[in-house]
């Protein structure tokens, strides 16, 4: 069986950054990996994903919202993960059923626990074995998704949110992290994108030992 990592945050925490980087970084040590996203991930959650961040679409009920999300990743968890997973990958997703817990029931205000049920039956139960929270204040994070909508990065119908929004979304991370500290690892993303890197790699590293996967060497392309 792989290992399984995700890779969580408010917008602008820089998580897809610092997923590939890590995938690349494993890659050179050697061993098997996948790195995928949420939404998304597979043919039919692309066309998801395109509905669930189109900005045209601000009719759209919390809950049809989450249904979608749900809908985007039971398919890519029977697609993707779990058959990677099978032959021992080691799979990096970037967002996976935390969000969901963050943003549309901290964020949205829907009750937590009815989504939990509908996540794991979306996802037949599948947990990570560690979740890295990149965590920024939504004031840094927005700051960053405005500078990087200049710069043709995608910007999409949930960056359109207000402040409010993402501090509920940033509590209700935090407060998922607390209440799971053996799988959440908080890192503060708000300091230059080696040294958050650096710092994640760490955790990574932590994690395949304590599963008895040692690295070979040195990974290519790390950083000083």
């Amino acid at each position: 069986m792989g290992t399984f990592i995700t890779f969580e945050g408010p917008e602008g925490a820089g998580k897809t950054s610092v997923a590939r980087r890590i995938a690349e970084r494993l890659q050179g040590a050697g061993h098997h990996v996948l790195l995928t996203r949420e939404p998304g991930g597979t043919p039919i959650g692309d066309q998801i994903r395109r509905i669930l961040l189109a900005h045209h679409n601000t009719a759209m009920t919390p809950e049809a919202e989450i249904l979608l999300f749900s809908a985007s990743r039971a398919q890519l968890v029977r697609e993707v993960i779990r058959p990677a997973l099978a032959q021992g990958a080691v799979v990096l997703c970037d967002r996976y059923a935390d969000s969901t817990l963050a943003y549309q029931g901290y964020g949205r205000g829907l009750d937590v626990d009815a989504l939990r049920q509908i996540t794991a039956f979306a996802t037949g139960g599948l947990a990570p074995d560690l979740t890295v929270l990149l965590d920024v204040t939504p004031e840094v994070g927005l700051a960053r998704r405005r500078r990087a909508g200049r710069s043709g990065e995608e910007w999409n119908r949930l960056d359109d949110e207000e402040l409010e929004f993402y501090e509920r979304v940033r509590a209700g991370y935090l407060a998922l992290a607390e209440a799971e500290p053996g799988r959440w690892r908080v890192v503060d993303a708000t300091g230059s994108p080696d040294r958050v890197t650096e710092e994640v790699w760490r955790l990574v590293e932590a994690c395949l030992r304590a599963r008895g996967l040692t690295l070979p060497g040195p990974p290519g392309g790390q950083s000083g």
